[in-house]
Order: structure tokens, then sequence, then C-alpha cells
């Protein structure tokens, strides 16, 4: 096998099969590297120019009922500084957004029990009331069908559920008895079989993690056809059973940015907070490499810290007009440019 050669076959095809991407993984090297990323570019380019999407985050709560070995807001961390947002916290940081040019919102939080059905619903079209040109995301964890599709119902338009391996086996190694691969699954249909645009993904270089577990996760993708997919690499925190593990690769995340882009070449990607994290400049990198979404965070400043799912989290973002400005400066050095509006996949 030749790794240039499955590369450009990736491109034509949209598919390999899985010793194909395992050999790709193994036999990584800058000039594979480089290839992926310039096809990679050319084909997120052909689709959506040179535009990058953002997308206003904001974290509703780090009160989580389960207890997964390598998040910070895993229940059982008992040095965790807890907090929940209201619903005029959330209304204000779509406010503050919306005069920024935001039109996508991402509420995001652990599985918290004060976030049910009703309250949910009743923020989210509280959002669409207030600004009906706006896309809400929620990314809110495991829940019903019914559930799901009251969410949907009430207006919201994307989720994000990140699968985090398509391998039973190593889930279980990441975490608690009463999670499984199997539910995870079901959830991530039961949102696409509603109507929600979905979003799944995974870690790179998390415990345990082999080449074949990673190619698994690019079959996975290759067969499910996200609209959007979050990669960012494994970054432990302090305070879970994980904290001796190393922090994942940058440089083969952004390679697996490239390949997903090869995969799937109109998903939604996002260059994430944990890539920004891991390396300076990783953000840039990220879009380089093909991706074409970015997160500021529109969090209330008192609580962005208290959102850490893993060491030393950026939490600094957009959150001012200044910050928006530098964002875009940054950007455009690269080549690239902001793109205000929902930013919705394009088939």
């Amino acid at each position: 096998m030749n790794s240039l050669n499955l590369i450009q076959k990736l491109s034509e095809n949209q598919s390999l099969s899985l010793e194909e991407y395992k050999f790709l993984i193994d036999d990584m090297n800058d000039e594979s590297i480089a290839f992926a990323q310039s096809l990679g570019v050319e084909k997120r380019k052909e689709i959506y120019s040179n535009s990058v999407f953002i997308r206003g985050l904001i974290e509703i709560s780090n009160i989580c009922k389960n207890d997964c070995f390598y998040c910070g807001i895993r229940c059982s961390n008992r040095l965790a500084d807890r907090y929940r947002l209201t619903k005029e916290d959330i209304l204000s940081c779509c406010e503050k957004g919306y005069s920024l040019g935001f039109r996508t919102f991402v509420m995001q939080g652990g599985e918290d029990p004060h976030f049910t059905d009703e309250v949910v619903c009743d923020i989210v079209s509280s959002i669409k009331a207030k600004y009906p040109d706006v896309a809400v995301t929620l990314s809110l964890g495991e829940r019903s069908f019914e559930s799901y599709k009251k969410l949907y119902e009430s207006g919201a338009d994307r989720y994000l559920l990140r699968h985090e391996t398509a391998d039973s086996e190593h889930y279980s190694k990441l975490h608690p008895e009463n999670l499984t691969l199997e539910n995870r699954l079901e959830c991530l249909s039961n949102l696409r079989k509603i109507g929600f645009q979905v979003g799944c993904g995974f870690m790179v270089g998390s415990p345990y993690q082999t080449s074949l577990h990673i190619a698994k996760d690019l079959k996975f993708i290759e067969s499910f056809k996200p609209d959007m997919c979050g990669i960012g690499p494994f970054i432990p925190h302090k305070d879970t059973p994980f904290r001796d593990f190393p922090s994942g690769s940058a440089k083969l995340t952004c390679f697996l940015l490239s390949l997903v882009r090869l995969i799937h070449p109109p998903v939604l990607l996002p260059a994430t907070t944990a890539l920004g994290t891991s390396e300076s400049q990783g953000r840039e990198k990220g879009i380089l490499a093909g991706a074409n979404v970015v997160m500021p965070n529109l969090s209330p400043e008192n609580t962005r810290a208290k959102y850490e799912l893993y060491n030393n989290k950026l939490s600094t973002g957009a959150e001012s007009a200044n910050g928006l400005s530098s964002l875009k400066r940054t950007l455009s050095a690269i080549g690239y440019e902001i793109t205000v509006g929902r930013g919705d996949v394009k088939k």
C-alpha cells in the first residue's frame, strides 16, 4: 500500500477499507499530511469557498449526572465549582452574540437533570421567537426519542452528540457501565430520523485508543455521513482517573480533519477549542487542514473557567466586538473570512 495513492483514492471515492484507513494512520508522515491537506482544502473550497462559519457557544451548565472517566465535570468530581445558567442568562448571551453578528447559538452542557424537556423547549422557543433568523444547536447528551422530538418541535435545528469511539470495547474503557456505545448510536440514529442536522465526533489520542479504533471511527463517519463532525485531541483533566495519560496529537488531529473532509466533503467541520488549547495556533492549523467552523465562547465570563472538561481550556473568544475583530484578522491572515449567517450544511 502507498499512502499518497490511498489518499487520492479516498478523494475520488469517499471510501476506503478499514485496513486502508489503519495503514494511513500508522504510516502518517509529513508528505501524506501535506497531500491530504491540499486535497481536503480543495474539496472544502469547492463547496464553501474561503468561508468560515462562526457559532456562539453558550455553556449552560457544568452539572452532570454521568461519570465519564475523561471528563472534568463528571459527577464524582467534588472539586468542580458547579453552576447553572438561568433562562435570562442564556437569552442575555444570545442578545450579546446577535449584536456581534452570530446567527447560530450552541447550547452545550452536562446532562443536568434540571434541563428537562419543558425547560429546554421554553428556552429554545424563546430564542427562535426573538431571533427567527438564527439556528439553535443543542449539545445536551443522551435523551429519549420523545425528548429529542420535543426539542426539535420547539425550534432546535441541530444536535451535537459525539460518538466518542466506534468500538464498543474501547467505549467501555472510557465510560461507566451504565453508558454504552449501542445507546449512543441509537441516539444519533433517532436524531437523524427526527430531522435534526446531526453532529458526531471523537477524541484523538484518548486512553487505550489504537489506530484500528480510529480507523473504525472513520468508517463510521463514512457510513453515517454526519452534517457536523467534532474532532479534537484528548487533553487530560487533573481531577479524573485519566489525569496521568498524555494528551492526543494535534498533528494527527489535523491529518484526520483532512481525511474527514475527503470522506464527506460537505461536512461542517470545527477547528475545536481542544485543538486551540493543545497547540499554539491550533485553530488556524485546523482551518488550514480543511475545517470550516469556529465556536467562540459567548458564556458569561464568570462561568467560562468552570466549564472545564480538560486542563487549561481556552475560554477566551469573541466575547466582545474587539474579540471578534481579532478573530477576523487572524483568519484573514491565512486567507479565510468569517461568514455571518446560519451556515447550514450544503448537501
